[in-house]
């Protein structure tokens, strides 16, 4: 690889994980304004999405600059490709961590705490937990964890879907606050959300390292 190519590519990765580290940073914040009901916490995420839609185009052009001035082949081009998806997969967690400030702020607004209709903690945990392994099994080319990490992605969709169902009784149970209820099932669908891109994520670094397209296809999770 020439040297000024390789230079390039190195800044581009360490932008992605910066933007990867960002991301992180946002949805801790966000799903921890949620638990602690923190007003202060839940707004300054939400003020500072601008931040990573900036970071967002800066390395989107800088894959374009790269891609029109050295036409990379082979794993450069493969690495090009897998950040800039990757890049787009972060700017929306950015986006839902900023939804999850907003239900926030409204559910810490309320007279009276709501009882979520799932563990939000443990939720929350499994989720930063799969996008922190993905953005390793960038950092570190790692596929074998990046295969974890997408086999863990059924668990969450299995507890997004239980909670559509205790949420039922909830609305008879309780109906003068459905408007609550409502802005806590939206957290955790934009939680299942966040880890549908840390699986997205996870299947790039797979085919960046071996040029395999996994996309559809189920992972058996081996410990």
């Amino acid at each position: 690889m020439p040297r000024h190519l390789q230079r390039e590519i190195e800044n581009l990765k360490n932008k992605i994980v910066t933007m990867g580290g960002e991301v992180e940073d946002r949805v801790y914040k966000a799903t921890l304004s949620v638990i602690k009901r923190d007003l202060v916490m839940a707004q300054a995420v939400i003020n500072a999405d601008r931040d990573i839609d900036n970071l967002e185009v800066d390395i989107e052009e800088d894959c374009l600059k790269i891609l029109a001035l050295h036409q990379p082949v082979a794993i450069d081009l493969r690495f090009i490709i897998a950040v800039l998806k990757i890049n787009s997969d972060l700017e929306r967690v950015g986006d839902l961590a900023v939804n999850i400030a907003e239900r926030s702020v409204f559910l810490a607004s309320q007279d009276e705490p709501i009882d979520m209709p799932f563990d939000a903690v443990d939720m929350s945990t499994k989720v930063e937990k799969m996008l922190t392994q993905s953005i390793d099994s960038l950092v570190n080319l790692d596929v074998r964890l990046a295969r974890q990490v997408r086999a863990r992605d059924e668990e969450i969709d299995t507890i997004n879907r239980t909670m559509y169902g205790q949420v039922k009784g909830l609305f008879q149970d309780h109906p003068e606050r459905v408007n609550a209820l409502l802005h806590a099932i939206s957290i955790c669908r934009h939680l299942e959300r966040i880890a549908d891109h840390a699986s997205n994520i996870a299947e790039d670094v797979i085919y960046l390292v071996n040029a395999e397209i996994v996309r559809h296809t189920p992972e058996v999770f081996e410990e």
